[in-house]
Protein backbone atom coordinates (compact mmCIF):
# COMPACT_ATOMS: atom_id res chain seq x y z
CA UNK A 1 0.00 0.00 0.00
CA UNK A 2 2.41 2.85 -1.34
CA UNK A 3 1.19 6.07 -0.84
CA UNK A 4 1.24 9.32 -3.62
CA UNK A 5 1.57 11.60 -0.47
CA UNK A 6 5.03 12.45 0.67
CA UNK A 7 5.33 11.64 4.85
CA UNK A 8 6.71 13.62 6.99
CA UNK A 9 9.70 11.89 6.97
CA UNK A 10 10.01 11.92 3.24
CA UNK A 11 9.98 16.72 3.39
CA UNK A 12 13.42 16.19 5.23
CA UNK A 13 14.19 16.73 8.83
CA UNK A 14 13.45 20.79 9.00
CA UNK A 15 9.61 20.05 7.59
CA UNK A 16 10.61 22.55 4.85
CA UNK A 17 7.68 21.63 2.84
CA UNK A 18 5.05 23.00 5.00
CA UNK A 19 7.51 25.78 5.96
CA UNK A 20 6.73 27.10 1.99
CA UNK A 21 3.50 26.79 2.28
CA UNK A 22 2.71 29.06 4.93
CA UNK A 23 5.00 31.81 3.24
CA UNK A 24 4.04 34.83 4.77
CA UNK A 25 4.00 38.36 2.68
CA UNK A 26 6.01 40.97 3.88
CA UNK A 27 3.51 44.36 5.33
CA UNK A 28 3.42 46.77 2.37
CA UNK A 29 3.66 50.14 4.10
CA UNK A 30 1.39 52.68 2.15
CA UNK A 31 2.70 55.07 -0.07
CA UNK A 32 2.67 59.04 0.67
CA UNK A 33 0.24 59.72 -1.82
CA UNK A 34 -1.91 56.75 -0.82
CA UNK A 35 -1.74 58.23 2.93
CA UNK A 36 -2.94 61.74 1.04
CA UNK A 37 -5.99 60.45 -0.66
CA UNK A 38 -6.95 58.76 3.03
CA UNK A 39 -6.41 61.73 4.73
CA UNK A 40 -8.62 63.39 1.95
CA UNK A 41 -11.74 60.48 2.29
CA UNK A 42 -11.71 61.14 6.18
CA UNK A 43 -13.15 64.29 5.36
CA UNK A 44 -16.73 64.85 6.51
CA UNK A 45 -17.28 67.53 3.85
CA UNK A 46 -15.16 65.60 1.32
CA UNK A 47 -17.23 62.44 2.21
CA UNK A 48 -20.51 64.70 2.39
CA UNK A 49 -20.07 65.88 -1.27
CA UNK A 50 -19.00 63.10 -2.97
CA UNK A 51 -22.28 61.31 -1.31
CA UNK A 52 -24.69 63.88 -2.65
CA UNK A 53 -23.42 64.15 -6.12
CA UNK A 54 -23.41 59.84 -5.99
CA UNK A 55 -26.74 60.36 -4.88
CA UNK A 56 -27.65 62.91 -7.55
CA UNK A 57 -26.37 60.63 -9.87
CA UNK A 58 -28.85 57.49 -8.65
CA UNK A 59 -31.44 59.72 -8.47
CA UNK A 60 -30.99 61.00 -12.39
CA UNK A 61 -30.94 57.29 -13.37
CA UNK A 62 -34.29 56.30 -10.77
CA UNK A 63 -35.95 59.45 -12.41
CA UNK A 64 -35.17 58.08 -15.87
CA UNK A 65 -36.62 54.64 -15.73
CA UNK A 66 -39.76 55.41 -13.08
CA UNK A 67 -40.30 58.42 -15.23
CA UNK A 68 -40.56 56.20 -18.72
CA UNK A 69 -42.85 53.69 -17.01
CA UNK A 70 -45.98 56.47 -16.35
CA UNK A 71 -48.95 56.44 -18.91
CA UNK A 72 -50.51 59.42 -19.42
CA UNK A 73 -53.96 59.10 -18.23
CA UNK A 74 -55.36 60.10 -21.56
CA UNK A 75 -53.18 57.56 -23.63
CA UNK A 76 -56.02 56.05 -26.22
CA UNK A 77 -56.27 59.87 -27.33
CA UNK A 78 -52.89 60.48 -27.67
CA UNK A 79 -50.71 59.90 -31.04
CA UNK A 80 -47.71 58.39 -30.92
CA UNK A 81 -45.56 61.78 -31.09
CA UNK A 82 -47.56 63.11 -28.26
CA UNK A 83 -46.84 59.99 -26.17
CA UNK A 84 -43.62 60.19 -26.92
CA UNK A 85 -43.13 63.74 -25.73
CA UNK A 86 -45.07 63.19 -22.21
CA UNK A 87 -42.90 60.14 -21.54
CA UNK A 88 -39.94 62.41 -22.10
CA UNK A 89 -41.00 65.42 -20.25
CA UNK A 90 -42.18 63.24 -17.16
CA UNK A 91 -38.81 61.67 -17.67
CA UNK A 92 -36.93 65.06 -17.43
CA UNK A 93 -39.20 66.18 -14.33
CA UNK A 94 -38.93 62.57 -12.20
CA UNK A 95 -35.12 63.22 -12.92
CA UNK A 96 -34.93 66.27 -11.45
CA UNK A 97 -37.43 65.47 -8.52
CA UNK A 98 -35.17 61.93 -7.43
CA UNK A 99 -31.52 63.51 -8.31
CA UNK A 100 -32.51 66.42 -5.63
CA UNK A 101 -34.14 64.13 -2.98
CA UNK A 102 -31.22 61.66 -3.47
CA UNK A 103 -28.54 64.37 -2.85
CA UNK A 104 -29.88 65.77 -0.13
CA UNK A 105 -30.33 61.92 1.09
CA UNK A 106 -26.56 60.71 0.49
CA UNK A 107 -25.47 64.48 1.66
CA UNK A 108 -27.34 64.77 5.12
CA UNK A 109 -26.86 61.01 5.91
CA UNK A 110 -22.83 60.83 4.82
CA UNK A 111 -21.80 64.21 7.02
CA UNK A 112 -24.18 62.84 9.92
CA UNK A 113 -22.30 59.17 9.75
CA UNK A 114 -19.10 61.22 9.73
CA UNK A 115 -19.61 63.34 12.23
CA UNK A 116 -21.08 61.04 14.72
CA UNK A 117 -18.03 58.84 13.73
CA UNK A 118 -15.89 61.33 14.81
CA UNK A 119 -17.34 62.60 17.94
CA UNK A 120 -17.66 58.82 19.05
CA UNK A 121 -14.47 57.56 17.93
CA UNK A 122 -16.70 54.43 16.98
CA UNK A 123 -17.60 52.78 13.78
CA UNK A 124 -19.82 50.80 14.39
CA UNK A 125 -24.15 50.60 14.14
CA UNK A 126 -24.74 53.21 16.51
CA UNK A 127 -23.77 55.47 13.58
CA UNK A 128 -25.81 54.58 11.48
CA UNK A 129 -28.85 54.74 13.30
CA UNK A 130 -28.08 58.09 14.01
CA UNK A 131 -27.47 59.47 11.09
CA UNK A 132 -30.21 57.61 9.42
CA UNK A 133 -32.53 59.57 12.31
CA UNK A 134 -31.27 62.65 11.21
CA UNK A 135 -31.54 62.24 7.70
CA UNK A 136 -35.08 60.56 8.04
CA UNK A 137 -35.93 63.82 10.86
CA UNK A 138 -34.65 65.87 8.16
CA UNK A 139 -36.39 64.90 5.08
CA UNK A 140 -39.45 64.76 6.69
CA UNK A 141 -39.07 67.97 8.63
CA UNK A 142 -42.30 70.03 6.47
CA UNK A 143 -44.72 67.60 7.81
CA UNK A 144 -44.36 68.83 11.04
CA UNK A 145 -43.18 67.09 14.75
CA UNK A 146 -45.02 63.93 14.11
CA UNK A 147 -43.99 63.08 10.87
CA UNK A 148 -40.62 64.17 11.37
CA UNK A 149 -40.39 61.59 13.83
CA UNK A 150 -42.14 58.79 11.98
CA UNK A 151 -39.36 60.12 9.29
CA UNK A 152 -36.53 59.46 12.22
CA UNK A 153 -37.93 55.99 13.20
CA UNK A 154 -38.59 54.43 10.00
CA UNK A 155 -34.96 55.73 8.13
CA UNK A 156 -32.88 55.00 11.28
CA UNK A 157 -34.57 51.22 11.42
CA UNK A 158 -34.19 50.88 7.43
CA UNK A 159 -30.16 51.75 7.87
CA UNK A 160 -29.57 49.56 10.36
CA UNK A 161 -31.50 46.98 8.55
CA UNK A 162 -28.91 47.59 5.45
CA UNK A 163 -26.29 47.92 7.55
CA UNK A 164 -27.04 44.15 9.30
CA UNK A 165 -28.02 43.06 5.94
CA UNK A 166 -24.19 44.22 4.49
CA UNK A 167 -22.72 43.14 7.88
CA UNK A 168 -19.94 45.77 7.50
CA UNK A 169 -19.69 46.09 10.93
CA UNK A 170 -18.54 42.61 12.37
Amino acid sequence: MASTEPSAAGAGAGGESSSQAAAVEPIRMPTAEEIKGQDIWNNCAVRSVVSGVMGGGLGVLMGLFFGALDNPIMAEEMTARQQIVYTAKQMGRRSISNAKTFAVMGLIFSAAECVVEKARAKHDTTNTAVAGCVTGGALAVKGGPKATCIGCAGFAAFSVAIEKFFDRHT
